[in-house]
């Protein structure tokens, strides 16, 4: 049966992963986005259960204790998690799930899950990324400074990252997340698992 793959998709703060991702899987019907539980204060817009599941820290430390996360970790203040049984059906339902997780969640998860695709998405500069958090308009100016010095923490830690994307041309940085994801579900031992035309090719070698 046919395994959809886990793909890890990290960002700075303002470097438009959120969107990005919103973007792919508008063009790829195979993809779906894990929706992370989160302690944090719902933004305007934001939905329960749509962009995020809104929990209490009580709720979420609950969940934690019962081992119910496949990661979470603090981030400003506000914890976010993964839940396992939420990633674990819809691989085994053939979708490929995208998290949308900081570098914290994506380390714990390449401890124990080798195949997993990990994906940093950085902005085409410092100065852009200002203006970024700026227009979004979200974020007190204190925040906005706390936001701009970790994002430089966060973009030293990329290296452990299986590929990298710079979000400069929105289209071209949607559609390299889609050719990584392309040539991951290509590889030679992707397809002997899930592709039964070239299990049987191979298997005549």
């Amino acid at each position: 049966m046919t395994r959809g793959l886990l793909i890890l998709i990290s960002a700075p703060s303002g470097a438009g992963k959120t969107s990005l991702v919103n973007e792919i899987l508008k063009k790829d019907s195979n993809l779906v986005k894990s929706i992370s539980h989160t302690t944090r204060t719902k933004r305007a817009g934001e939905k329960n259960k749509e962009d995020y599941f809104f929990v209490d820290a009580n709720k979420f430390n609950q969940m934690v204790s019962t081992k119910e996360f496949l990661e979470y970790a603090e981030v400003f203040g506000n914890f976010y998690g993964t839940s396992k049984t939420s990633v674990d059906r819809h691989q085994d339902e053939g979708r490929d799930v995208l998290l949308e997780i900081d570098w914290q969640g994506a380390h714990q998860i390449q401890k124990t899950n080798q195949e997993a695709v990990s994906i940093f998405i950085v902005p085409p500069g410092q100065k852009e990324l200002e203006t970024r958090l700026v227009e979004r308009d979200q974020d007190s100016k204190e925040t906005i400074t706390r936001r701009l010095s970790q994002a430089e923490e966060d973009m030293k830690k990329a290296r452990a990252y299986d590929y990298v994307v710079v979000n400069d041309l929105f289209e071209q940085a949607a559609n390299n997340l889609l050719a990584i994801i392309e040539a991951e579900r290509l590889k030679t031992s992707n397809q002997i698992i899930n592709n039964e035309l070239v299990r049987d090719l191979l298997s005549l070698q």
